[in-house]
């Protein structure tokens, strides 16, 4: 029998979808964005095999302080403690700017907990397949490539995490020419 989501699992994806529904992506079709952090929490469901229902929402709301008005204390109040350190573990802060946002990805992704570095491994994939099959508006190819490289500095910084997602990860690495 399929394991049922619980009630808080099914808040926090409505929530999630809530606060991103104006969002989208930038790919050519601009896909609604809250399909990204279904895709990062499906993908550490499925592929990664985690039952770790806070790790599954953490990632469902990845992105949520990030890019919307939600706040580390909205999280906490509505869904506690354990996901919402793990949601501040993965979100960068927006008042640096961006080249050093990316700087401290690459530097600070080792020194993270083991169940962040999951939900980080999840969200690189899943933006890695995306840029395999679209250049999103505004890039050059020279930008694309700069973040496949980007993001395997990230990558090989969280390595040791989940051997199903690292080979998939790599996989793509290979494809690019990364590895």
């Amino acid at each position: 029998m399929t394991p049922r989501p619980s009630s808080r699992f099914m808040e926090c994806l409505q929530y999630a979808a809530h606060k991103h529904r104006d969002q989208r992506r930038k790919d050519p079709a601009q896909t609604p964005y809250v399909n990204h952090v279904i895709n990062v929490s499906t993908i550490l469901a499925v592929e990664a095999c985690i039952e770790d229902e806070a790790v599954l929402m953490a990632a469902i709301l990845h992105d949520v302080v990030e890019d919307t008005d939600a706040t580390f204390a909205d999280l906490e109040a509505l869904f506690g403690a354990d996901v919402c350190d793990l949601v501040r573990e993965v979100t960068d802060d927006k008042s640096l700017e961006k080249q050093e946002r990316k700087r401290l990805q690459i530097a600070n992704a080792a020194k993270t907990s083991p169940r962040a570095k999951l939900i980080k491994l999840a969200d690189k994939l899943d933006n890695l397949r995306d840029l395999l099959v679209n250049t999103p508006q505004g890039w050059t190819e020279e930008r694309r490539e700069l973040y496949f490289v980007w993001a395997k500095q990230v990558v090989d910084n969280l390595r040791g995490t989940n051997t199903n997602l690292e080979l998939k990860l790599d996989e793509i690495f290979r494809q690019r020419g990364l590895l």
